[in-house]
């Protein structure tokens, strides 16, 4: 190497790359840390992107290799299988997870939480067309007032008209025949899958999946759960946070509030003027 050209790229500046680069790395930290810690790449490039920074999916995984942050993915552990009695509720979604309109689907299942005073339990209701937690409960105990507290919170929030299916694979039979004299907008009743098949609540399984993975297991989290209530307080930020932030791949990388919010909007645009005479 030539004495000028040494001195040349000594005495020369950053590139605007790397100007660009030191920009924007605390930027994605500070948005990877906002999600929870577990987005990926592909994730908090599409939250970058909706948080006005005009940046490339490569250039995101480049600088989160630089900045020594990775997406968590979720990781599905073991349950035990429930026995159930003989009388059962027929399955009445047949493994279809899909709705052409809110509150045209519900699905709900438990899922348990060690805390060091106890087992937490938290029940989600997940509306199938939009991926909403349109209610949930988090308790010490699995009684059926805990499933019905639930079930009363998506009913005042969303008021449904009409049929409403709700797939309920709950472990104990006491929840299902509760369930069943309070949602009395249901002409259908209740729908329940076969025993240990987590298949047939695939889309309750898989909020349970990564509530756990994103919240009670995440990156984000400072400890154990010493207290049910601590879990509760937790969940209740994370709801708001799944509803109203998180980008669902299943909704084209949107949030659930604002995926309802564009079908609401499609339906008061279809509507046609009245003139006033």
């Amino acid at each position: 190497m030539a004495p000028s050209t040494y001195y040349d790229a000594k005495s020369r500046g950053p590139s605007a790359r790397a100007q660009r680069d030191a920009e924007l790395v605390p930027a994605l930290v500070a948005l990877w840390e906002d999600n929870y810690r577990v987005y990926g790449a592909r994730k908090l490039w599409k939250t970058a992107r909706r948080n006005g920074h005009d940046v490339g999916r490569d250039q995101v995984g480049r600088l989160m290799r630089a900045a020594g942050i990775c997406g968590h993915g979720a990781v599905n552990g073991s349950r035990p299988r429930s026995q159930m009695p003989a009388a059962r509720h027929p399955d009445l979604v047949k493994r279809k997870f899909t709705a052409t309109a809110p509150n045209q689907l519900w699905v709900t299942d438990l899922t348990f939480v060690p805390t060091w005073a106890g087992v937490a339990y938290a029940c989600f209701i997940v509306d199938a067309y939009s991926r909403m937690i349109v209610g949930w409960r988090v308790a010490g105990h699995m009684r059926t007032s805990m499933v019905l507290d639930a079930l009363r919170c998506a009913l005042v929030a969303r008021k449904p008209v009409g049929g409403l299916e709700m797939s309920l694979r709950c472990w104990v039979a006491v929840h299902l025949h509760s369930l069943r004299r309070t949602a009395r907008r249901d002409r259908r009743g209740p729908s329940i899958g076969s025993i240990g098949d987590s298949f047939d609540n695939a889309l309750a399984e898989t909020v349970n999946g990564y509530y756990k993975a994103e919240l009670i297991y995440g990156p984000a989290r400072s400890g154990p759960w010493k207290t049910v209530e601590d879990v509760e307080l937790a969940t209740l930020s994370w709801v708001f946070w799944h509803n109203t932030n998180r980008l669902h791949g299943y909704l084209n990388d949107v949030p659930p509030a604002e995926f309802e919010a564009t079908f609401y909007d499609a339906q008061r645009s279809d509507q046609h003027l009245v003139e006033i005479q």
